[in-house]
């Protein structure tokens, strides 16, 4: 035996975005609005939490499940999205959301089972689903809609035969959200035809029009329905790697089932900081996301200035703009070298992302506006 990858590796092509990544860190002077993560520290409360713990010597493995005192924190917090779970069977602490999504597919999907996937989406879906052994249905979402997940979206997509659906609002890479409306018609979809929901909700809090609104809150969806959040993106904990999955008892059991043999437990010393973030840091989070918002209306402001359509994302901290060129990839490497700013094209996050570029937001003020200026002068 030679030691190649399996089929189900080899099938599945590198990141799209880690290309980019690779070419901008071969240059100087790089703008780079292609990272999804804060250009802000965590709190100094949660670090100072995370420093305390270290002092005190508490290195040791938590419960499998993650601390009692950190579910219980986390169940609290996901009362303010009028979701209610039991900190002892409902939830499960992992080494950032993106391992919780992927023991969601580990252990929810056999081998030919079909999962619906809202695109443009979250780079690591499709693959997970792959590595599970199920099958991708593409549901792609557009421009016209708003990015919105729609009912007449999952129907032409024949997202009706599928056994799950996963998809992430506010959405990484558009930054659209959903209202109560817009997700009423999809938790109906998903009751009439008997299909289960992952939804990936890490930018939850990172909404700027209106209030948040999970879909596992809706009539007959908590059953059907885990969501995902963690402490990455709001918190800007990325390094941390510190998410949690949120369910019926069964699925969270099979999760964890995985979770104790591979990953044994979510690190201890970035649980510590989660707590006091979750107990103390809400005006923080308040403050970051108040800066998000600033920086969102500029650059807004700046692609309507130079005549490029995007539309108003409203949340996460990324915007969806029409690529001016015929080819976002080629248009995107030309930004690059020319004027040392990095976007990432909309096509590496699947159907519907064509034609586009992401670009993040999440950097500092002064960043973006030279950032700005350089498209600008690249577009001249």
């Amino acid at each position: 035996m030679t030691l190649e990858p399996s089929d189900r590796v080899a099938d599945v092509p590198p990141s799209g975005i880690r290309r980019f990544f690779e070419l901008a860190e071969e240059m100087d002077d790089v703008i780079s609005l292609g990272v999804g993560e804060p250009d802000f520290s965590a709190p100094w409360a949660a670090r100072e939490a995370a420093i305390t713990s270290l002092e005190l010597g508490r290195t040791s493995y938590t419960a499998n499940r993650g601390k009692r005192e950190l579910r219980e924190a986390i169940a609290a917090d996901a009362r303010r999205w009028n979701l209610e779970y039991d900190p002892d069977e409902e939830i499960l602490v992992t080494a950032g959301a993106s391992e919780a999504i992927d023991l969601a597919f580990r252990a929810l999907v056999n081998p030919g089972d079909t999962v619906a996937v809202a695109q443009p989406c979250y780079v690591s879906y499709t693959p997970g689903v792959t590595f599970a052994g199920g099958e991708v249905i593409d549901v792609p979402t557009r421009v016209e809609d708003e990015f919105t997940l729609t009912r007449e979206a999952l129907a032409d997509a024949g997202a009706e035969d599928a056994d799950l659906l996963v998809y992430c609002y506010p959405n990484n890479p558009t930054g659209a959200t959903m209202d109560r409306e817009e997700l009423a018609e999809v938790a109906d979809f998903c009751r009439e035809h008997d299909i289960a929901v992952l939804a990936d909700e890490i930018y939850a809090d990172l909404t700027y029009d209106g209030e948040h609104v999970s879909i596992a809150e809706l009539d007959g969806m908590y059953e059907r329905t885990i969501v995902f959040n963690g402490f990455s993106k709001a918190y800007a904990m990325t390094g941390l790697r510190l998410g949690y999955a949120m369910g019926p008892a069964e699925p969270i059991a099979a999760m964890n089932r995985i979770h104790q043999y591979t990953m044994l437990s979510a690190p201890t010393t970035a649980q510590y900081a989660a707590i006091e973030a979750l107990e103390n840091c809400r005006g923080d989070v308040t403050d970051m996301c108040a800066q998000y918002d600033r920086r969102r209306n500029f650059v807004l402001s700046r692609f309507d200035e130079m005549g490029i359509d995007c539309f108003e994302a409203t949340g996460a901290f990324y915007v969806f703009p029409e690529c001016p060129g015929d080819d976002a990839e080629q248009f995107a490497e030309g930004l690059l070298e020319a004027e040392s700013v990095a976007m990432v094209p909309g096509g590496a996050f699947g159907a519907g992302g064509e034609g586009h570029l992401r670009a993040s937001y999440a950097t500092g003020l002064d960043e973006l506006k030279e950032a700005m200026d350089r498209l600008e002068r690249f577009l001249g």
